[in-house]
């Protein structure tokens, strides 16, 4: 199927998509792979000022959640990052070597 196409208000041209019977809609390539997409993710949907808004978004399995120590860790190590304090993780440096 061709891609068609339309002319933005500043005249950049967008890929133009139709709505199917079930009310599908193809993200055209280029889209697509722009956002990193890939089949079977999730996108949220929702409107602003008569405009569809979708957002890719990732799932979280309940038995990943970082628990309070671990969200500690988590925190201060974005912390140091930001401090510009960093390891390289090519060159670890252990006290004993891992098994």
């Amino acid at each position: 199927m061709p891609v068609r196409e339309t002319l933005s208000d500043t005249g950049r041209r967008l890929p133009l998509s139709r709505i199917g019977q079930r009310r599908q809609v193809v993200i055209p390539k280029a889209v697509f792979d722009s956002l990193g997409l890939s089949e079977g993710d999730f996108l949220e949907i929702s409107t602003e000022r008569r405009l569809i808004v979708m957002k890719p978004k990732k799932l979280v399995d309940a038995e990943d959640v970082l628990t309070p120590s671990e969200a500690a860790k988590v925190r201060t190590g974005e912390a140091e990052l930001r401090r510009g304090r960093s390891t390289s993780w090519r060159a670890p440096k252990y006290d004993k070597p891992p098994r």
